[in-house]
C-alpha cells in the first residue's frame, strides 16, 4: 500500500508480477528506513532489560540498562544512543515514541514515521515485520559489540548425507543394503510410532555407505539410521 503506482489507484490485476517480477517480500528498506528500525531495535532490548531490571536480589543490583547500543541489521552495524522520546542513530537525530511492553506482539509507533510494527524475540535475537517485511537484528551495549566479532560461532554438523529419524519410535523395515544406489524419493526406511507407519525417503541421489540401525530397533528422536557417501 507504500507503493506510489498503488496510491495512485492505477491498478490492474497484474500489479504484482509488473512491479515485483521476483516476488513479493515486502517495501524495499531504504537506509533511512534500517536507522529507523535500529532505533526501535535497541528501544525493544532497553524496554526489556528494564523489566528484567525490577527483578528483586539480584547481585549486581539494579542500575539502568545502557543507552549506547550497537544494532546488527541485515549485514549493516548501526550506533544507536536512546534519549528521551528519541535518540540518534549514527549520529543523526530520530523522534518517536511507542506503546510497547515486554511480551505483546504488536506495538504502535508515533514520530517521524507513523507505523505498527509486530515484535518477536528469537533467542538472542529481534525480529520486526512491517511493511511486508520481516528483519532481524542483534541488539548489544555498544562497550560489548566490538568483543562480538571475536565469538566463535559454532557450525551447525552436516546432516545432508544422513537418515535422521524424526520422532521417537520403532524402526520396522530398511528398504536399501550398504553399498545400494538410491534415487529422489524413494523408500529408505519405515519408522513406526504412535500405531502409525512413517516412510522415510531419500532427498537425493546417493549410494548408502554405511546402516547404523537393526529393524525391530527402538530410535530415540534424530537418530541416525544410515548415512549416504
Amino acid at each position: 500500500m507504500q507503493h506510489p503506482r498503488f496510491r495512485s489507484g492505477d491498478l490492474t490485476t497484474g500489479f504484482i508480477a509488473e512491479e515485483y517480477p521476483e516476488g513479493f517480500e515486502g517495501a524495499p528498506a531504504s537506509e533511512e528506513w534500517l536507522r529507523q528500525l535500529a532505533g526501535l531495535f535497541a528501544g525493544a532490548e532497553f524496554t526489556q532489560q528494564v523489566r528484567a531490571r525490577r527483578i528483586s536480589g539480584q547481585l549486581n543490583g539494579t542500575d539502568n540498562p545502557p543507552s549506547h547500543w550497537t544494532v546488527k541489521i541485515d549485514g549493516q552495524s548501526f550506533d544507536v544512543m536512546l534519549e528521551e522520546g528519541g535518540g540518534t542513530v549514527d549520529g543523526q537525530r530520530f523522534n518517536g515514541t511507542w506503546d510497547w511492553e515486554v511480551g505483546e506482539t504488536f506495538a504502535h509507533v508515533t514520530g517521524d514515521n507513523e507505523m505498527v510494527v509486530q515484535i518477536d524475540r528469537i533467542g538472542v535475537r529481534w525480529r520486526m515485520t512491517t511493511r511486508g517485511a520481516s528483519h532481524e537484528a542483534l541488539v548489544l551495549p555498544a562497550r560489548l559489540a566490538e568483543h562480538e566479532s571475536r565469538m566463535i560461532e559454532k557450525q551447525p554438523p552436516d546432516l545432508s548425507k544422513m537418515l535422521i529419524c524424526p520422532m521417537p519410535g520403532m524402526l520396522m523395515k530398511l528398504h536399501v543394503s550398504e553399498g545400494e544406489e538410491v534415487q529422489p524419493g524413494q523408500p529408505l526406511a519405515t519408522v513406526e510410532a504412535m500405531k502409525m507407519e512413517n516412510i522415510l525417503r531419500a532427498e537425493k541421489e546417493g549410494v548408502i555407505a554405511k546402516i547404523n540401525a537393526a529393524e525391530g530397533e527402538s530410535l530415540a528422536v534424530d537418530a541416525v539410521i544410515l548415512e549416504l557417501e
